[in-house]
C-alpha cells in the first residue's frame, strides 16, 4: 500500500510539472501578445502605398478584397472575402489566419467585390484550386462587329503577393501585405487655341491596347484588343480676362475621361482622336512614351515600369488650330513639354 501511494504522489507531482512547463512554453515572449492558448495567429494587414506620393490610401480607394491562401504545392486552402468598405477603411483592419506550421503563398486581389469591371475566372474551390488558374479577366462589352470596348469607369483593380513562413512556436505575428494598384483614369483636354468653335459631339476619343487579362502574379496576358472609350465627357467654354492685358481670352475645350487597365512602358496604349464628322484622324499619340516624357529627376532612379505602375492618373492637354493638333506641345499631369522627336506621332 505504500508504495501504491508512494507512486500515486509521484504521478501528481509529475503533472503539476507538465502543467507548469506547458504554460511557460505558451507564454514565454508571447505573454502580451496572444489571448492566452498556445495557438499560433498571423495577423494579416494591407497597405497601398506602392503610388507615386508613397502614402498608404488602402482605406480610402479598396473597396472589396479577396486574400487567397495556397499550401507549399499550390492548392488553395482557404479564402478570406471582405466587401464591407467601412471594416476596410478601418485603420486597424487586418485579417487573422490561423494555419500550421510550413510554407504558404499569400495571394490578394481588391475590387472583385462586385463582380463588374473585373471577375475571378477560376471557380476557387478549397483542396483543388492551383494557384496558377487564378487569373482576372476585365469585364467588356462587344459592337456589332465583334470588338471588345469598355466605356465605364472601372473599379480599382489591386494586386498583392507574398510569402508566409508559419512557426510552431505560440504566439500572433503581424505581416505586412503591399498592394499595387491596375487601373488608370486618363483625362484628355482638346485646348482650341484660335477660338475655333468645339463640341464634345465632334470628337471620338478611343484608347487602345491588349491589357484586361492578368495572371495570379499580375503579369499581363495575351488578350484581344480593347477599344476604352469615355465615361464622360463635356464641353467647356469660359471667359477671362488676361492678366497682363485687358483683351478678353477664351478658353474653348473637349474633356474626356476614360478609365483603362495595368500600362506597360514596352507595349503602348494608342490615343487616338477622331473627328466625328470629316472622320479624319485628329492625333494618335502612344500614351506610355509620352507620360515617361515627364518621369523627371525627382523619379529618375525609378525603372519606367515602376513610374507607369506608381501612376495611376493621367491629364493631358492637347492644343489644337483650327482643328489640327499641334503637335509640338503637350501639357501632361501639369508639365508643358515641347516635343521634338516626330516619331513619337
Amino acid at each position: 500500500m505504500k508504495r501504491a501511494q508512494i507512486f500515486r504522489q509521484w504521478m501528481v507531482a509529475l503533472t503539476m510539472v507538465v502543467a507548469v512547463t506547458t504554460f511557460l512554453s505558451c507564454t514565454r515572449s508571447h505573454i502580451f501578445e496572444y489571448e492566452g492558448d498556445c495557438d499560433v495567429y498571423y495577423d494579416i494587414r494591407f497597405k497601398y502605398d506602392y503610388n507615386i506620393k508613397y502614402a498608404d490610401a488602402f482605406a480610402n480607394e479598396v473597396n472589396s478584397l479577396a486574400l487567397y491562401i495556397f499550401d507549399e504545392d499550390g492548392i488553395l486552402i482557404e479564402k478570406v472575402v471582405t466587401t464591407d468598405k467601412e471594416e476596410l477603411s478601418k485603420e486597424d483592419f487586418y485579417i487573422r489566419l490561423e494555419l500550421p506550421a510550413g510554407c504558404y503563398t499569400l495571394l490578394a486581389w481588391g475590387g472583385l467585390g462586385e463582380e463588374e469591371s473585373f471577375d475571378m475566372l477560376a471557380d476557387e474551390e478549397i483542396g483543388t484550386t492551383r494557384i496558377e488558374q487564378m487569373q482576372v479577366k476585365m469585364t467588356r462589352n462587344y459592337d456589332s462587329a465583334g470588338n471588345a470596348y469598355s466605356d465605364t469607369d472601372l473599379e480599382g483593380l489591386f494586386h498583392g503577393m507574398m510569402e508566409l513562413n508559419v512557426t510552431s512556436e505560440p504566439g500572433t505575428y503581424k505581416k505586412t501585405m503591399s498592394l499595387m494598384k491596375n487601373t488608370n483614369v486618363v483625362r484628355v483636354m482638346l485646348h482650341e487655341m484660335s477660338g475655333y468653335p468645339l463640341q464634345k459631339e465632334q470628337f471620338i476619343f478611343e484608347i487602345t491596347d491588349h491589357n484586361g487579362l492578368y495572371n495570379y502574379d499580375n503579369t499581363r496576358l495575351t488578350d484581344e484588343a480593347i477599344t476604352y472609350k469615355p465615361w464622360y465627357w463635356e464641353s467647356i467654354y469660359t471667359e477671362f480676362e488676361e492678366h497682363d492685358t485687358t483683351r478678353q481670352a477664351d478658353i474653348n475645350a473637349v474633356l474626356a475621361e476614360l478609365t483603362i487597365g495595368r500600362i506597360m512602358a514596352m507595349e503602348s496604349p494608342m490615343l487616338r482622336v477622331t473627328n466625328k464628322e470629316s472622320g479624319e484622324e485628329v492625333l494618335r499619340l502612344p500614351l506610355a512614351d509620352y507620360a515617361l516624357i515627364v518621369k523627371g529627376n525627382y523619379h529618375k532612379d525609378m525603372t519606367n515600369q515602376e513610374y507607369l505602375d506608381r501612376q495611376d492618373e493621367y491629364s493631358l492637354t492637347l492644343f489644337l488650330d483650327e482643328g489640327e493638333w499641334v503637335s509640338s506641345q503637350v501639357v501632361i499631369n501639369g508639365w508643358r513639354v515641347v516635343i521634338n522627336n516626330t516619331e513619337l506621332n
